[in-house]
């Protein structure tokens, strides 16, 4: 039987508190880590979040942590899941289950006492391990482990009928390949996502783009993305993107996600706005993918240009446009710009109604003629820090 050695977050007391109040409760083997921690553990990638799968119905849990003296929140009961804080820790306990309604969204669940069968209602093989907490690894599948060892995303039992469960099950199996492949996607696997594409429409906009901005997180995205594209996968979800060469670029050059993504949108500020709200993004991305659409910038564009986008731009927009255009034409400067846009603070404009004010001038019309003709001078003199109420003084003069 494969073991997970030297696992300083199996023998935790943080651990050991939460699993000797369900062994109270259940029984010896009444509970086993499940999932991500088992995988991660397994192929030597860190352990960062802890699922245990149980035998104890959900109340059951409950009643037993709270006599541990363990803080239980009931995060999804009609589910099974209850979440017990063990040492400023959360540990997420869900009762074995098996599924017994499906519509593609989300599922109605009956629990077992049943490993197999929990295992059976599973994504993927690697993600079908348990281990209990002595570090013991059971595979139900009989292929999870070899998988996990051999970077294969393979679903579990039949893939058309684990994507009918859930589609989006379709971009869990590009993310979890992006994370965790090392060869070919699995042919069947990949089939089954092309013939169920359309599926992904039926899908909320929130669990898509969470989905897909874990995926573009992966240290290499790129066999993924495009394998999506082959598929059919990636245009249900943006228009069709004719070339990944920049998608490609700024994937080796950056790990930005956001970055990523706007790599595969138009270069139309509008359009991306537009795609990013149907996307559900959350307002802060969706400014940036918008921003960022102006189009790459060239690394070598002059200081005082520069300094004028990011004064119109922001800092963010001007460096996603500058990485961008390095990605696409790699050569000198892209350091020393994004220095530029970085370290320069960003003036605000040195005048204002008071100043008006206080050469006579009455607020009304005017006010904004003068005020925008001085902030254009300023901004082509490069932002001057003197001369101020005499170039006010003057536009205010003129007709």
């Amino acid at each position: 039987m494969t073991r997970l050695d030297n696992q300083n977050w199996l023998t935790s007391p943080a651990t050991i508190a939460v699993f000797d109040a369900l062994e109270a409760a259940g029984g010896p083997d009444c509970a086993r880590f499940v999932g991500g921690s088992v995988r991660n553990a397994l192929v030597g990638r860190p352990v960062d979040d802890f699922d245990i799968a149980t035998r104890l119905k959900p109340e059951e849990a409950m009643a037993a942590l709270k006599k541990a003296g363990l803080k239980v929140v009931p995060t999804g009961l009609a589910h099974g899941t209850v979440t017990a804080v063990s040492q400023k820790l959360p540990y997420e306990v869900t009762t074995l289950r098996r599924d017994v309604e499906t519509d593609g969204r989300r599922a109605v669940v009956a629990f077992t006492d049943d490993w197999a069968e929990d295992a059976a209602r599973r994504d993927f093989r690697l993600n079908a391990l348990y281990a209990d907490r002595t570090g013991a690894i059971f595979d139900p599948t009989g292929q999870g482990v070899d998988d996990a060892l051999a970077g294969r995303v393979v679903f579990v039992g039949d893939p058309n009928t684990r994507i009918e469960e859930d589609y989006l099950r379709i971009l869990r199996f590009f993310r979890f390949y992006a994370w965790y492949g090392r060869a070919a996607p699995d042919a069947a696997g990949l089939a089954a996502c092309a013939a169920h594409a359309e599926g992904l429409t039926r899908l909320s906009a929130e669990r898509v783009s969470k989905e897909l901005l874990k995926l573009l997180a992966a240290p290499d995205p790129r066999p993924a993305v495009h394998a999506m594209r082959e598929a059919g996968v990636l245009n249900r979800l943006f228009p069709a993107v004719d070339d990944l060469a920049a998608f490609d670029a700024i994937s080796e050059a950056s790990e930005d996600a956001v970055l990523r993504l706007s790599a595969l949108l138009p270069d139309d500020p509008s359009d991306v706005a537009g795609i990013a709200r149907s996307l559900r993004l959350p307002r802060a991305v969706e400014m940036r993918l918008a921003a960022a659409a102006g189009g790459p910038l060239d690394p070598a564009t002059g200081d005082r240009e520069l300094r004028v986008l990011t004064w119109r731009l922001g800092k963010q927009a001007v460096r996603d446009r500058i990485q961008r255009g390095a990605a696409i034409r790699p050569g000198t400067g892209t350091t020393k710009a994004v220095a530029l846009v970085d370290n320069w603070p960003i003036p605000r404009l040195p005048v204002g109604g008071r100043d008006l004010a206080k050469l006579g001038i009455e607020p009304g019309p005017e006010h904004g003629r003068i005020l925008k003709a001085f902030e254009a001078e300023w901004i082509a003199d490069d932002f001057p820090a003197e001369g101020h109420l005499e170039r006010l003084r003057r536009l205010a003069a003129q007709p």
